[in-house]
C-alpha cells in the first residue's frame, strides 16, 4: 500500500492530518476501524490524513472524544480553527476563544477602530484594502470578515462581559471608505457607548507624553478571574498569562483611563465629527 508521507510544518490541514494518522497508529486502529468511531467512514479518514479533505467541525470534535484530546491546547477542535481561519494573524483563533468567554475585556488601539466595534463595512474596507496590498488573499479577506462577525455575536449574551474601550483620537478622526462608512461607524460608537455593559472612553492628542501606550492593548478577564494579556506583532499574535507581564499593563490601562475624557465627554467628540465640528 502506497503510504503518502506528511509534512505537518506545510500548512494547518497537513498537520491536522499526521497528528490523526500519529494518533490512530499509537492506538493500532486501522483507518477502517477508526472510521466508525468517528462517524465516518474509513475512506473519509484516510482523505482527513493526507490532506484531500479538510476536516469539518463535527469530524475534529468527534476525534476529540475518541483520542481524548478535547482538554488539550493542541485539540483537533483547536486544529479545525486554525484551519479555518487561516486568513488570520498566527495566535488570533486562540485569542478569539478566550475572548468569547472573558467576564472583562479592556481595550485600547490606535488609528483604527477596534474590531468588536467596527461595522461590516467598515472592516470589509480595511480587509479589501489588504487584499490590494497583496498582504491576504479574497478569500482570507471574507474570512476575516466573516469572523469578525462571529466575536461581535458571541458577545451577545445572557450575562455579557464588561467591555471598556480606550481609543486614540487617531482612531476617530482617521477616515476609512468614506463619508458614508465613517458616519455610520461613528454611529455605531455611540450606540455602543449607551450599552450598560460598556464604556467607552477617547484619549485626546493633549494627553501627549502620558500616554503610556504606543501599540495596541487587549486585556481579558477570564471567569476565574485571572487576567491574560494580548499583543500583536506584524506577523503573529501571542497570549502572555505571567501576572509579572500582565499586572504592569493592567495599571498602565487604569492610568491611561485617568487621562482619556469621560464617555460623556469622548461621545460628544463623537457627535461632533459626525456633523463636520472639527
Amino acid at each position: 500500500m502506497n503510504r503518502k508521507e506528511l509534512n505537518p510544518e506545510s500548512s494547518p490541514a497537513a498537520a491536522f492530518g499526521a497528528r490523526l494518522r500519529r494518533l490512530r497508529e499509537d492506538h493500532g486502529w486501522t483507518q477502517e476501524e477508526l472510521g466508525p468511531k468517528l462517524g465516518y467512514s474509513g475512506t473519509h479518514v484516510s482523505n482527513v490524513e493526507t490532506g484531500n479533505k479538510l476536516p469539518t467541525l463535527r469530524f475534529s470534535r468527534s476525534a476529540d472524544l475518541v483520542f481524548g484530546t478535547g482538554e488539550n491546547l493542541d485539540s483537533f477542535e483547536r486544529g479545525w480553527r486554525e484551519i479555518r481561519h487561516g486568513g488570520l494573524l498566527e495566535g488570533f483563533p486562540e485569542y478569539g476563544g478566550h475572548e468569547a468567554r472573558a467576564v472583562e475585556i479592556r481595550l485600547y488601539n490606535i488609528g483604527i477602530i477596534p474590531g468588536l466595534l467596527q461595522t461590516p463595512e467598515y472592516a470589509r474596507v480595511l480587509a479589501d484594502s489588504a487584499v490590494r496590498r497583496g498582504a491576504i488573499t479574497p478569500e482570507q479577506a471574507d474570512e476575516r470578515v466573516s469572523f469578525l462577525v462571529e466575536r461581535q455575536s458571541a458577545l451577545v449574551r445572557l450575562r455579557p462581559p464588561m467591555v471598556f474601550v480606550a481609543m486614540d483620537e487617531s482612531c476617530i478622526r482617521r477616515p476609512v471608505g468614506g463619508t458614508a462608512v465613517m458616519e455610520a461607524q461613528l454611529a455605531r460608537l455611540a450606540e455602543f457607548a449607551e450599552l450598560p455593559n460598556t464604556l467607552l472612553q477617547v484619549a485626546p492628542y493633549e494627553i501627549g507624553e502620558r500616554r503610556p501606550f504606543n501599540l495596541p492593548v487587549t486585556l481579558l478577564t477570564l471567569p476565574d478571574r485571572s487576567v491574560v494579556y494580548y499583543a500583536e506583532s506584524q506577523a503573529q499574535g501571542h497570549l502572555d498569562r505571567e501576572s509579572t507581564t500582565v499586572l504592569p499593563v493592567l495599571t498602565a490601562y487604569h492610568q491611561l483611563q485617568a487621562e482619556s475624557l469621560s464617555q460623556t465627554a469622548s461621545v460628544a467628540m463623537i457627535n461632533q465629527l459626525r456633523k463636520g465640528t472639527p
